[in-house]
This record gives C-alpha cells, sequence and structure tokens, in this order.
C-alpha cells in the first residue's frame, strides 16, 4: 500500500477504534494511533502464523481496527498507572 492508503486506513481505523472505547482524540492523534495499531495488529496476526495482506480490505481494516485498539488499551493502562 502506498503511504496515502496508510494515512486513510490508520485515520478510519484510529477513529473507530476511538468511537468504540469512548476515548475522543483528534484527527492526527487517530491517525498516528491508527497507523501504529495497524502495524501492532499485523504483528500479531504474524505471532498467530495468519496470512497477511497489505492491500485495502474489509480484513485488513478490521486487524488495524484491532491493533488499534490493542494500542488504546496499552496507552490507557500506561496513563492511569499512579507515580
Amino acid at each position: 500500500m502506498s503511504w496515502i492508503t496508510w494515512i486513510i486506513l490508520g485515520g478510519a481505523a484510529g477513529w473507530a477504534a476511538s468511537t468504540l472505547t469512548g476515548n475522543r482524540r483528534g484527527a492526527i492523534s487517530n491517525i498516528i494511533i491508527g497507523i501504529i495499531g495497524a502495524l501492532t495488529g499485523f504483528v500479531i496476526m504474524g505471532l498467530f502464523d495468519k496470512p497477511r495482506s497489505l492491500t485495502f480490505s474489509i480484513p485488513t481494516f478490521l486487524v488495524a481496527v484491532g491493533g488499534s485498539l490493542v494500542l488504546l488499551f496499552l496507552t490507557s493502562l500506561i496513563s492511569k498507572k499512579q507515580y
């Protein structure tokens, strides 16, 4: 996928994940979380020996949303930690 497709997929996945968790963030935050979440999702899928596709499709989008949800969960754990 081209970098423009990654930005679009990342923005959509980040927005979907933030909407599902009720964690409202800005557009740039959604794009960053979505792109990193997509990469996280692909790494997780690789651990289970699932085929990974870098084309824009519904399964790719669902993996990106899943990775974004994992990333949002981890960031919420870190930000709630009290010192």
